[in-house]
């Protein structure tokens, strides 16, 4: 069963490489603020769309980055295949989880996502207002193209020509249609089922392994895989890292989402 959380007092018992994944949807220069302001130390910080997002691709709202800029970005953090990172970012929010998706995708074996917010963190560990100096590496990534799904195998999916079961990760009434605040078309890809993400938190926190065992482990199959999406990607990985966490063998995340489905691909309400 893949470990995707990790507790304060594990951290406390390890030397991790931080990763500060702090944002906020609604103020996109907060995230970089709230890491100049204090982090903690040693932590260096991706931002959601600077970094882990290539918004500059018509591929969806938050569309995936590119093996090139994913290279340099794990060579310009100095990070390391076999190095021990946990990510972290206010607490039961996506941030953090999107970076874990993306280091899963590089080869990364040793990265774990704080269960407690920053604000938590920062009552046991050492914070600072100053930006590491870091050593670049010269890491290849060893990608892990399955955890990655395409539009076009998305389209095999719903064809059933390709085995998975697709989850939309939204609130139940933009699944269904009835209100679509953020994309033109409203509905749902077509063979999706519908847990919404925000069922996988409590108290600032994500659920613990035995609750989103008893919450997910008869949502879906175990004998084939299971497809996060959301709206424009990010909201699924919460769910897509939950459900790992869970005891899903295969899971894999639509990044596209819903927002690139649309651009060419019909819908059900």
């Amino acid at each position: 069963m893949a470990k995707v959380f990790i507790e304060l007092a594990e951290i406390l018992e390890n030397n991790p490489r931080f990763i500060d994944a702090r944002f906020d949807i609604s103020d996109k220069n907060a995230g970089r603020l709230m890491y100049n302001q204090e982090h903690i130390d040693g932590a260096i910080y991706w931002d959601l769309e600077g970094d882990l997002s290539d918004m500059f691709s018509q591929n969806g709202r938050h569309p995936m980055i590119s093996k090139e800029k994913m290279t340099s970005l794990v060579q310009q953090a100095g990070l390391n295949l076999n190095d021990f990172i946990v990510i972290y970012d206010q607490g039961a929010v996506p941030f953090a989880l999107r970076a874990y998706f993306l280091l899963e995708w590089a080869g990364f074996k040793n990265i774990y996502v704080s269960r407690s917010g920053f604000e938590e963190l920062k009552t046991k560990l050492l914070v600072s207002k100053i930006e590491p100096v870091i050593t670049h590496s010269t890491t290849i990534p060893q990608w892990n193209n399955s955890r990655l799904l395409t539009i076009d195998e998305v389209r095999q999916v719903v064809a059933n020509e390709k085995d998975g079961q697709l989850i939309d990760a939204r609130s139940n009434v933009r699944y269904r249609g009835e209100n679509e605040p953020i994309d033109p078309i409203a509905g749902h890809i077509p063979t999706a089922i519908n847990f919404d993400w925000e069922q996988l938190k409590k108290d600032g926190k994500f659920l613990g392994q035995k609750e989103l065992q008893e919450k997910l482990s008869n949502l879906a199959p175990n004998d084939k895989p299971v497809i996060a999406y959301c709206g424009s990607g990010v909201t699924a990985a919460p769910l897509y890292g939950c459900l790992k966490e869970a005891g899903y063998e295969d899971v894999q995340l639509y990044v596209g989402s819903y927002s690139d489905w649309i651009r060419e691909n019909a819908v059900e309400t």
